[in-house]
């Protein structure tokens, strides 16, 4: 039985921001423990000791970890604004590695950008997402169909996905941080059909 605390994603748990989980388990594969939810960054200041919601959060996020590894070898998610990229670095500082493969899908970049931005030693796959899903665009951007994994559990399909992207060799454009804040578009209201 893989336990989340030996693996990677052990911290996250530990500081409480693994939610709103739609799979959170043991998957197919011998020690490997997955995760499809929300990933929090920024935390609300709590009263007493009410729960609040995160202020932010790395929403619909498709990962994996080993037992006894101390990183995440792939993850995507999708944020609201590209300029929460940094936060993804800081809070899972030491958890990412420079051989990892990380999908960000962003709402305020341009559709049809796609770009590598390195923050520290971590090399972040920058991609656009509109009125689509995390879980939708990582299946097309590996090339599978859903009949190719219909027949598999919920862990399963995780695995499936998540160990096609680990072959994937994208040579997206490479900008900094700071050149994504210039380029990144106002952020869209995911309610309406208009620019915030």
């Amino acid at each position: 039985m893989t336990a989340i605390e030996n693996t990677a994603l052990g911290r996250l748990e530990k500081e409480s921001r693994l939610l709103n989980a739609v799979f959170k388990g043991a998957t197919t594969k011998p020690g490997r423990f997955g995760f499809r939810g929300d990933v929090a960054l920024k935390f609300q200041t709590q009263v007493a000791d009410e729960k609040r919601p995160p202020d932010y959060s790395i929403e619909q996020v498709l990962t994996i970890a080993q037992n006894g590894e101390r990183t995440i070898p792939v993850l995507a998610g999708y944020l609201h604004s590209f300029a929460y990229l940094v936060d993804v670095a800081t809070v899972l500082d030491g958890a990412l590695s420079p051989i990892g493969s990380y999908f960000i899908f962003c709402n305020n970049i341009d559709l049809l950008a796609k770009y590598r931005v390195k923050l520290g030693d971590i090399n972040f796959h920058v991609l656009p997402c509109d009125e689509s899903t995390v879980w939708k665009e990582m299946m097309d951007l590996v090339g599978l169909n859903k009949d190719d994994i219909k027949k598999l559990d919920p862990a399963g399909k995780l695995d499936y996905l998540l160990d096609a992207t680990r072959d994937l060799d994208l040579s997206y454009e490479e900008i900094s941080y700071d050149d994504g804040l210039k380029r990144m578009e106002a952020v869209k209201n995911r309610n309406e059909n208009r620019p915030v």
